[in-house]
């Protein structure tokens, strides 16, 4: 199984940014999606998840209104569109798969796969 994130870099406070993540190796629509994210010094915590249809979504309270997760099984990619970016959204930001977990599970980041990180730094 292979998670390949994509899409981070620089960007300004304010600005935007779309991280992609593409998948293989694994029944793709089978699998919720989560994207976590771990900053300098800081413990890895919860982004934002989607089911298996994309018929839910939970986002953390420092993503919501901010932060939209999609997903597109026909290409095996799931999408984290990140808006009114801040600096402290500064992180590395993992893709992450799960298959037949709960939502308590998955926000705590009991995930099966797990992609390489990429870097997104928000400064001006």
């Amino acid at each position: 199984v292979q998670l390949q994130a994509s899409g981070g870099g620089l960007a300004q406070p304010g600005g935007s940014l779309r991280l992609t993540c593409a998948a293989s190796g694994l029944t793709f629509s089978s699998y919720t999606m989560g994207w976590f994210r771990q900053a300098p010094g800081k413990e890895r915590e919860f982004v934002a998840a989607i089911n298996w249809s994309g018929g839910w979504t939970n986002y953390a309270n420092a993503g919501k209104g901010r932060f939209t997760l999609s997903r597109d099984n026909a290409k095996n990619t799931v999408y984290l569109q990140m808006n009114s970016l801040k600096p402290e959204d500064t992180a590395v930001y993992y893709c992450a798969a799960a298959r037949s977990k709960g939502a308590s599970q998955i926000i705590s980041g009991s995930m099966d796969y797990w992609g390489k990180g990429t870097l997104v730094t928000v400064s001006s």
